[in-house]
């Protein structure tokens, strides 16, 4: 009588890839529609906004023209955006009304590994986004090579580190019309006041605080160290609070997303 053979389970790398596998195919299904926008976003916003506004500025901000200054911020807002609408209602949606992790976690998966997977998937969102803004900047001459070829990685850590907090949220929404509040309340602020459209040192005192308190705050520092390749020890506060807000808010996140899973 032969004996069965014991089962053989993906590594953690192919956990981790296949679902950052699924969700790449069904986003390249449609790559037009969905790979067009970020590319035409930014040369608008910089056209309304960067060259309109910028006719009426004068001064330099932090040593940059105001349509340098803005453009260097908006590397970091598209990795930003991307991946706080694909953590929510993209996540919201593969969770409660097609029941698409259902089917995942059928599979040698467990939920860490398809959080973890979730995470990577918006950190390359926020690669390909932040390189579309970065493509848009190197033809207005904004951006310089090579030092601009390093802003995609910044995108990528963006990415992530929202990913985390949005799949937070995301562990407490019952209805998807929640998610105004998120990011109406939260996000849309952190576009205006973390450095991306006027310097943080412009604002009051207590609100200058609260703006060192803000993910984006640290990301959009590091965007524009990467681009003028002016790198100071300040930034290293940056870098670790990047490095501390990801993993923290990503084990909070896969904690409460575990009993939703499981249920």
């Amino acid at each position: 009588m032969r004996s069965s053979s014991p089962a053989v389970y993906p590594s953690l790398s192919q956990r981790l890839f296949s679902v950052w596998y699924r969700h790449m195919r069904v986003y390249t299904k449609n790559l037009v529609s969905n790979g067009l926008p970020p590319f035409l976003e930014p040369l608008l916003f910089l056209m309304g906004v960067g060259l309109g506004l910028g006719k009426y500025i004068d001064q330099k901000w932090d040593g940059l023209p105001y349509i340098d200054f803005l453009g260097t911020g908006l590397l970091v807002t598209a990795a930003m955006f991307t991946a706080a609408y694909e953590c929510t209602f993209g996540t919201f949606i593969r969770l409660e009304f097609e029941k698409v992790y259902d089917g995942m976690l059928a599979a040698p998966i467990t939920v860490n590994n398809l959080i973890v997977g979730e995470i990577l998937w918006a950190g390359t969102k926020g690669l390909f986004f932040t390189f579309a803004v970065m493509c848009v900047l190197i033809a207005f001459g904004i951006i310089q090579l090579p030092a601009g070829l390093l802003t995609p990685f910044v995108g990528f850590l963006t990415g992530m580190m929202f990913a985390t907090l949005s799949l937070w949220i995301t562990s407490f929404v019952k209805t998807i019309n929640h998610f105004n509040f998120y990011l109406t309340g939260v996000i849309s602020p952190m576009f205006f006041f973390s450095g991306v459209v006027f310097p943080t040192d412009d604002l009051p005192q207590n609100i200058r605080f609260v703006a060192e308190i803000l993910p984006l705050t640290h990301a959009v520092r590091l965007s524009r160290a990467v681009c003028s390749s002016d790198y100071t020890p300040a930034l290293l506060g940056s870098v670790a609070y990047i490095a501390v807000f990801t993993p923290v808010m990503g084990m909070l996140a896969i904690r409460r997303l575990r009993n939703r899973l499981v249920q």
